[in-house]
């Protein structure tokens, strides 16, 4: 069967999946393996659950006419959305980064639902499946696809490019996250700047931010439209921003007060903008999108426990975000600071420069206590009247036990495995 013929099929059912915990009756089940399983097994299972057919790569599985063979199923997945993308022929803005991505986007989706039926990546479903089940989930009714892509090697974003064939694309920025996987800050910037060699290549238009001397440099010859601060070339003018906690931004002839907390949230916010000003969406209507999104999951929430006023932002944590994060949090002009740190996954070799520099960027600061959470923050422990470091979380869990937060600002960050957002359990 050609990937024409499964298309049509595919036509035919409410939906795809490729979990049988969350599949709906008419829908496509994909059998995709994974490290520890062969979800071949589960074929039979989707077919009892209501699905109107399942993709296998495994014949000795093969159950009825509803059954259909391949050679390789998440191939054929990739293959479906690519086909899929075609067939539909809407317009797809792409954007990938170091940091900011998922806000970014969830803000791209707010400002233009604000004129457009637009449908957006979910979560952070932006890798090799992530990428063609949001693709499949676009329909005739979609005006705008907005498709989140992540990467932790090169060649990554290449490939999700020739898969979604992106008529728009927007690089947050370039950042020390990742670097394992692509062998230093260099590394990254040459695996985000995929992203750019398909625009070039393929005559599409990327949104460049004028403050980021890199975008400037690797959209060089590229179809752009720009946004900056007081830059009178930018096609989005910028005149001032703030953040105390929450920024807000006074553009040309409208001013943006957002939900989210910290200046490292403002280029997100511009990004939403400009792409909502390209779209001609209205000014209103892009202020009015910005300032009722509210964050969450972890994502730079502001929450209130007890006497205590919380930043939240414990879904990720790199050297760059966490740098931004920190010197954002110092420049508040709220009382008894405290800043509860955890480590930083997926440096490589770097990890314990990364955590060092994190270190000895904290050691002169006299406005906020510090508490340093993990293994690689504690391998740097030093004597310090305003650091604190525990090895593990549950050593700090303990020492949470023993004393009681009154009146304090609070900033939690740390990667996603350390689970930070813990810490609530025992503020009061």
């Amino acid at each position: 069967m050609n990937i024409q013929e499964i298309h049509n099929l595919f036509l035919q059912c409410k939906s795809l999946s490729i979990d049988t915990r969350k599949i709906e009756k008419g829908s496509m089940f994909f059998a995709i393996k994974g490290e520890n399983f062969d979800a071949n097994t589960f074929a039979k299972e989707a077919l009892d659950l209501g699905a109107l057919y399942v993709v296998i790569d495994n014949e000795s599985y093969f159950i009825d006419e509803r059954t259909i063979l391949v050679n390789n199923s998440l191939e054929t997945l990739q293959e479906l959305a690519k086909f899929h993308r075609t067939y539909l022929k809407l317009p797809i803005i792409a954007l990938t980064g170091s940091n900011g991505k998922t806000t970014t986007k969830e803000l791209i989706n707010v400002v233009l639902s604000q004129k457009f039926k637009t449908k957006a990546t979910i979560g952070n479903l932006n890798n090799h499946i992530g990428v063609p089940l949001t693709l499949l989930s676009f329909t005739k009714e979609t005006e705008i696809g907005i498709v989140e892509m992540g990467a932790n090697h090169k060649k990554e974003i290449e490939f999700l490019c020739e898969i979604a064939q992106p008529d728009f694309g927007y690089i947050t920025n370039f950042g020390k996250a990742h670097l394992e996987g692509f062998g230093g800050v260099q590394g990254v910037i040459e695996g985000k700047s995929e992203m750019y060699q398909y625009l070039a290549k393929n005559n599409k238009t990327a949104f460049v931010n004028l403050e980021d001397a890199i975008q400037i440099e690797k959209s060089n010859g590229i179809k752009s439209f720009t946004f900056g601060i007081n830059k009178e070339n930018a096609d989005l003018k910028i005149k001032d921003i703030k953040a105390n906690p929450f920024v807000v931004i006074d553009y040309n002839n409208f001013t943006v007060e957002s939900h989210l907390i910290g200046l490292y949230n403002a280029n997100n916010i511009n990004a939403a903008a400009a792409i909502g000003r390209y779209f001609k969406v209205d000014d209103a209507a892009i202020k009015h999108g910005i300032e009722n999104y509210i964050p969450e999951n972890n994502r730079s929430q502001l929450l209130n426990k007890g006497s205590n006023q919380i930043i939240l932002d414990a879904y990720n944590a790199n050297p760059s975000s966490m740098a931004v994060a920190i010197a954002n949090f110092l420049q508040l002009e709220n009382q008894n600071k405290i800043m509860i740190l955890g480590d930083m996954f997926e440096l490589g070799d770097e990890s314990p420069q990364e955590h060092k520099l994190i270190v000895d960027s904290l050691v002169s600061q006299k406005e906020s206590l510090c508490y340093l959470i993990g293994k690689s923050f504690y391998e740097n422990k030093i004597s310090s009247d305003t650091i604190k470091f525990f090895e593990t979380f549950d050593a700090f869990a303990d020492y949470l036990k023993t004393i009681q937060f009154k009146d304090n600002t609070i900033l939690i960050k740390g990667s996603r495995g350390m689970a930070l957002e813990r810490t609530l359990e025992y503020i009061s």
